[in-house]
C-alpha cells in the first residue's frame, strides 16, 4: 500500500490556513498556493537519489552531492494543477512537464480524458502528479491511469488538501503510488467538497465561478 505523508512543516500549515480563510482575494490565493507548492517541493524530494562528483572550490577539491538516477517530471491535473506547478518549478527548474486534461461527464459522473501532453521521455522519469484537491480521487485514479497505460511507473500523487475517502480511493486503486499533502481532512460532503476545505481549488485561483 502507498503510503500517506502528511507535510506538516510550520510554513505550510501556517500559509494553508491563509489559503483556506474565505477572505483571501485571489491574487493572494495564487501566491499562497505558489509558495506551499515550493516547499512541498522540498519534502517530495526528500528521498531523491544522490550521487558523488569531483568539484573545485576557490580553495580545494572536495566530493559534492548531486541528483542521481531518474530525472523527475511534473504532470498537473488541468486546470487548478497548473496552480501549483510554478512553485514546484521554482525548486526543481530542470524538471519536464507534461499535462492531463479530465472533465467529469454530467451524466456518469466519471472523469474523461480529454487532453494529455507528456515529455517523450516520461517513462524514465519520476512523476509527481499535482492537483489542489484530492477529493472523490476520480481524477486523480484516472490521471495515474492515463500515465501507466502509457508505460509510466514511477509516480506519486501532491496535493494541498486531502478527504479520507479520496486517499482510500488512490490507495486501493493504485497500491504502489504514495501520496504527499498538506493536510488530511475531515470528510467530503454531500456535493463532493471536502469539509472544511477551502472551496473550489480552480474558482479561486483564476477568480471564475
Amino acid at each position: 500500500m502507498g503510503k500517506l505523508v502528511i507535510c506538516d512543516h510550520p510554513l505550510i500549515q501556517h500559509k494553508l490556513t491563509f489559503i483556506r480563510d474565505v477572505r483571501t482575494n485571489t491574487k493572494d490565493f495564487r501566491e499562497l498556493v505558489d509558495e506551499v507548492a515550493s516547499l512541498m517541493a522540498y519534502e517530495i524530494t526528500r528521498e531523491v537519489p544522490l550521487e558523488t562528483v569531483k568539484v573545485q572550490t576557490p580553495v580545494a577539491e572536495m566530493d559534492g552531492k548531486v541528483l542521481a538516477g531518474r530525472m523527475l517530471g511534473l504532470i498537473p491535473i488541468l486546470r487548478a494543477g497548473l496552480g501549483m506547478l510554478d512553485g514546484m518549478l521554482k525548486l526543481i527548474p530542470a524538471a519536464k512537464v507534461g499535462h492531463v486534461g479530465l472533465f467529469r461527464d454530467p451524466e456518469t459522473l466519471q472523469p474523461v480524458e480529454y487532453y494529455t501532453k507528456l515529455p517523450t521521455d516520461v517513462t524514465e522519469r519520476e512523476l509527481i502528479v499535482i492537483d489542489p484537491m484530492l477529493a472523490t480521487g476520480g481524477s486523480a485514479i484516472a490521471a495515474i491511469d492515463v500515465l501507466k497505460k502509457r508505460g509510466c511507473t514511477q509516480i506519486k500523487m501532491m496535493n494541498l488538501i486531502a478527504a479520507p475517502e479520496g486517499v482510500r480511493a488512490v490507495q486501493e486503486a493504485h497500491p504502489d503510488v504514495d501520496i504527499y499533502v498538506a493536510a488530511l481532512d475531515e470528510k467530503l460532503d454531500d456535493h463532493g467538497y471536502i469539509v472544511p476545505g477551502l472551496g473550489d481549488a480552480g474558482d479561486r485561483l483564476y477568480g471564475t465561478k
